[in-house]
């Protein structure tokens, strides 16, 4: 069993509050073994979304910042983080609904107060098929409970309101996040769209072209990263002289029974 690090004090795992394209569930635990044992005063997660790594972490340094150039991410944990009980009234007698989901993803999220555009994108979240951001279409299952259950989702964002209680909210591009919060004992984690799946969180947030701009970054840091991708020849290439580790992940699709195993790289500079 690995021992985390002497700077890290023990934390309570919570949920994510909804799925989330490339979501690391399937790798979380393999993922958090390695942060926990590698040293670091600070934790910095470049491209946090659902936080299906940050919020399965068992261990934490003082020090931690997350961030998403997306705003709605970044507004719903604003949200989540200030307004909790507020958002938690305001979301109390929603229910599973395929017109609503249609009704809230027409809806420009430019024209919402912060707290309805949190709602809008926690209930597209949790509706949505397969965690998807662009191109959402409904989840249908004649055989699991509706996918929006406040009763189940109360505790779950009680426990990420206490959990960020004391974490740094960013909204930056990666790169900047990156040059902000670089130093000797920062460990930044980055999760970036797969290769091949950059527009699958929406037009703006990530091009296949970032790729090599944010390897030729990563050279020259102070501190520490652990980057998890999917196994390409391309992101070997761009990624050449840092450490590759090689994991297989199975994934089931579309919530059936249908499944494959891929191959993922975990990717350091140490």
């Amino acid at each position: 069993m690995q021992e985390s690090s002497p700077t890290l004090s023990p934390v309570k795992p919570v949920r994510p509050v909804a799925p989330y394209i490339g979501g690391k569930r399937n790798l979380a635990q393999r993922l958090c073994a390695i942060i926990d044992a590698t040293p670091h005063t600070t934790y910095a997660e470049v491209m946090v979304g659902m936080g299906g790594v940050f919020f399965r972490r068992k261990h934490r340094p003082k020090a931690e910042v997350i961030n998403d150039w997306s705003a709605d991410v970044h507004n719903l944990f604003r949200v989540l983080q200030v307004h909790y009980i507020a958002f938690l009234e305001m979301m109390r007698f929603q229910i599973s609904s395929r017109a609503e989901f249609e009704r809230l993803a027409a809806t420009d999220p430019a024209t919402l107060t912060d707290m309805q555009r949190a709602a809008r994108f926690l209930y597209l979240q949790r509706t949505t098929f397969g965690g998807k951001v662009a191109g959402r279409s409904f989840g249908v299952s004649a055989t699991t409970a509706a996918r929006f259950d406040v009763t189940k989702l109360q505790p779950m964002l009680e426990a990420v309101h206490e959990r960020l209680a004391s974490v740094t909210l960013e909204r930056k591009t990666w790169s900047d996040f990156i040059r902000i919060y670089d130093r000797e004992g920062t460990l930044f984690y980055i999760d970036p769209p797969y290769y091949g799946c950059e527009r699958d969180y929406g037009d703006g947030m990530f091009s296949r072209e970032e790729f090599d701009a944010m390897a030729e970054q990563l050279r020259s840091i102070k501190g520490c990263f652990i980057l998890s991708i999917n196994d390409r020849p391309h992101i070997r290439e761009i990624f050449a002289g840092f450490n590759f580790r090689e994991e297989d992940v199975r994934y089931t699709i579309g919530g059936n029974d249908k499944a494959g195993v891929f191959g993922e790289l975990i990717i350091t500079n140490f």
